[in-house]
């Protein structure tokens, strides 16, 4: 089972569209625990400075990018699952993506699509497949094979 406590989301931008954020809304009272920290945007090198500055040390870095690997959701699980009690800090990126230096510094990067999609879009898939994933370790039926 995933602890959603082990994980956080750094994310650049706000998210201004009401729908979206109801649904962010939703999945983060699923997973108790999980965080979303919002860093100012401005420009890739300065806001990687800005995720520099909010990593820990103990914490597994993802990047999204959309060069990243593309999984199933239930790869996502066991991969999530195989990290087990580690912390992971989900990074993603505004409307000019992450900084080559951020995606440097990622112990692995993943992509959500080959589609490009708005970050407030992909901050929302994010979270919804984290939920996906505890689902599918659970064997609850939010997830239908």
């Amino acid at each position: 089972m995933l602890n959603p406590s082990r994980y956080r989301i750094l994310a650049i931008g706000k998210v201004r569209k009401i729908w979206i954020s109801n649904g962010l809304d939703t999945y983060i009272k699923r997973l108790p625990g999980l965080t979303i920290t919002e860093l100012r945007d401005s420009n890739p090198s300065k806001e990687s400075e800005k995720i520099l500055a909010e990593l820990k040390v103990d914490e597994t870095l993802v990047a999204l990018a959309e060069e990243g690997e593309i999984m199933t959701s239930i790869s996502f699980a066991k991969r999530l699952q195989e990290n087990g009690s580690q912390r992971i800090t989900f990074v993603l990126g505004g409307a000019d993506g992450l900084a080559p230096k951020i995606k440097a510094l990622a112990h692995w990067q993943l992509s959500l699509s080959k589609f490009t999609f708005p970050h407030e879009i992909a901050r929302l898939l994010l979270v919804e497949q984290i939920y996906r994933a505890q689902s599918i370790l659970q064997r609850s039926p939010y997830h239908r094979n």
